[in-house]
């Protein structure tokens, strides 16, 4: 009986326990802190605005509890509480036909277009770039460095400029965006192949000289099976990038459709609620595309036998 009674709050505590210990309890308690943060941020910021509305009206006496509802039911707050932007969304996508202009579906996958193109232009370059680097020490003298300081010029600074570019030799629409895209999704995917391509020891070069294999079957059997990890690691941050130069890229081109057109519409008519809804809406598109090109990782590794 003894023994029992000493195990069996231990049970009991064991799915909770399990349940923290996993992933979905911090990130549960996150999202909770997240959120509770974003309801007193917002209501702090919107209480001078609110004081306001309640001189003109004539209230001198408002409740505590009042002037909170309040601030989290603003028209146009400074910052939206998280049920105006959940509002927003369901109104937005569900309420709304995906062909709709004021559709957040319709937006996305016009700014989805541009960020995939982008994407893959990027991850393409990026990989052709990565081979001649490791396999030439001339382009590696020569490219790397030129690759690593174009990032340190401002996507907002070069993005006018390529959109100008383009569209004076009659290059517009989806390309300017996806080149954007691509300014900004090659870098990752270059620097992670050149470490991946580098990565196999020496004794197993060693090894791939005393076969006597090529430099294309070394390149084949040895060098890509071991960038493949790199890869897929790269591509998801060169993703998250590209989604970001495509929204970029609909900025300064006064673009009438797309998460940047919205962003952008919202800022113009001071619709806080809107932009932070667009906002939102990308950074949950940016975590599917990621998610789903985590999937692939998941599955080529191991159908090469390289899953962990």
């Amino acid at each position: 009986m003894t023994d029992t009674a000493l195990t069996s709050p231990r049970t009991n505590l064991s799915p909770f326990a399990g349940l923290m210990s996993g992933t979905v309890g911090p990130v549960t308690v996150v999202v909770l802190a997240i959120l509770a943060i974003w309801y007193i941020a917002a209501a702090a910021l919107n209480t001078p605005f609110q004081q306001e509305m309640y001189e003109r009206a004539g209230q001198e006496h408002v409740q505590f509890s009042q002037l909170i509802a309040d601030t989290w039911a603003q028209e146009r707050p400074v910052l939206p509480a998280p049920h105006q932007v959940v509002i927003e969304i369901w109104n937005t996508t569900v309420e709304k036909k995906i062909t709709s202009k004021r559709s957040l579906v319709y937006h996305s996958s016009i700014t989805l277009s541009s960020t995939l193109l982008g994407f893959l232009i990027g991850t393409t370059l990026g990989i052709l770039l990565a081979v001649g680097i490791v396999h030439s020490r001339v382009l590696d003298k020569s490219l790397m460095p030129w690759i690593i300081s174009s990032q340190t010029i401002p996507i907002l600074a070069i993005a006018p400029m390529i959109i100008v570019v383009l569209n004076a030799i009659g290059i517009s629409g989806l390309l300017p965006k996806a080149m954007i895209s691509t300014y900004l999704s090659f870098f990752p995917v270059t620097v992670g192949m050149v470490k991946g391509l580098r990565s196999p020891e020496v004794i197993h070069m060693d090894l791939m000289h005393t076969y006597s294999a090529t430099r294309v079957q070394a390149f084949w059997k040895l060098r890509l099976p071991y960038a493949v990890p790199f890869l897929f690691t790269s591509m998801k941050i060169g993703m998250a990038a590209s989604l970001v130069g495509a929204i970029v890229g609909e900025l300064p081109t006064g673009a009438v459709a797309g998460l940047g057109a919205r962003l952008l519409a919202g800022s113009y008519y001071g619709q806080t609620i809107q932009i932070w809804s667009a906002l939102i809406v990308a950074a949950f598109l940016a975590g599917s595309l990621v998610a789903l090109i985590g999937i692939m990782e998941k599955v080529t590794l191991k159908r090469m036998g390289m899953a962990q």
